[in-house]
């Protein structure tokens, strides 16, 4: 299903963070939302999975906004998976990926076959199926991810948005994760997710969103958006950006902070169309 976010406003009382965003994703499109510490990228995301409530603007999945729906319905749409995820101790992550049914429990539906073919087939497209009887806790940070992914995808949702879903992951784990997502996106469904290596996210994301306080200053293929002035403006810092081998996809080079960074002076609007048709 189709995303579509429209003039959404979301912060805290005297703090807007997110300001008059507009975007649409298509259904099986991966979108990496970058930009510095602050901007609004998590908050953005947590507007989007009806855990921050907007002051203004709409999101639709489908034909359905968002913030209409009953809470359980909403579940059905869209799934999230935040930055740090908290786990019950001593949780297997047999256990952790059959929290992803429980939108699809009632007092009329208890677990059921399609509720266990949902948290195999998460397991096995997250090649965590072998670690189904282990504890969350004695593994590995990638393994981890990976079963919280497992989590989320057992939730089968046309909408996943994935907030720093590589942080703390070194760069094989990271480039695991990463590709799951690909096949996910693959698979139909649609991913948002946010990213701080601006390196990854041009190289796996159909879209790049580029934000700063609040606002989306570059949007599109990464091809089209990721230079040295959208670094500059993001970031405060020169860079030169490559051309990766193979792919062709930007490569992000720091070369030194700017004197405008560091006195710390803010930076004006890309023109740069702010949303995809």
């Amino acid at each position: 299903m189709r995303l579509v976010v429209e003039q959404l406003t979301a912060g805290y009382p005297g703090h807007p963070v997110v300001r008059g965003v507009d975007l649409t994703v298509p259904e099986g499109q991966v979108v990496a939302v970058v930009g510095p510490n602050g901007c609004g990228k998590s908050t953005l995301l947590r507007s989007l999975a009806r855990l921050h409530q907007p002051d203004s603007g709409t999101v639709r999945i489908g034909d359905a906004d968002i913030w209409a729906l009953a809470p359980r319905k909403a579940a059905h749409r869209i799934a999230l998976l935040p930055q740090s995820p908290q786990a019950p101790e001593a949780v297997t992550v047999a256990g952790l990926v059959r929290y992803g049914r429980h939108p699809h429990q009632g007092l009329f539906r208890q677990w059921s076959r399609e509720d266990e073919r949902a948290v195999r087939e998460a397991l096995d497209a997250t090649g965590t199926t072998a670690l189904a009887s282990r504890r969350l806790d004695q593994l590995s940070g990638g393994q981890r991810q990976r079963c919280w992914l497992a989590m989320v995808l057992a939730q089968e949702t046309p909408v996943v948005l994935l907030d720093e879903p590589t942080s703390a992951l070194d760069l094989g784990h990271a480039v695991d994760v990463l590709e799951l997502v690909r096949e996910v996106a693959a698979a139909g469904r649609t991913v948002v997710m946010v990213l701080h290596d601006l390196a990854s996210a041009a190289r796996y994301a159909d879209v790049i969103v580029a934000m700063r306080d609040g606002r989306i200053i570059g949007h599109g293929p990464s091809r089209e958006v990721v230079d040295a002035a959208l670094v500059r403006e993001l970031y405060g810092i020169e860079a030169d950006v490559l051309a990766a081998p193979g792919d062709g996809s930007p490569v992000v080079v720091p070369a030194a902070r700017t004197a405008t960074a560091c006195a710390g002076a803010g930076a004006g609007a890309r023109s740069v169309p702010a949303q995809a048709g």
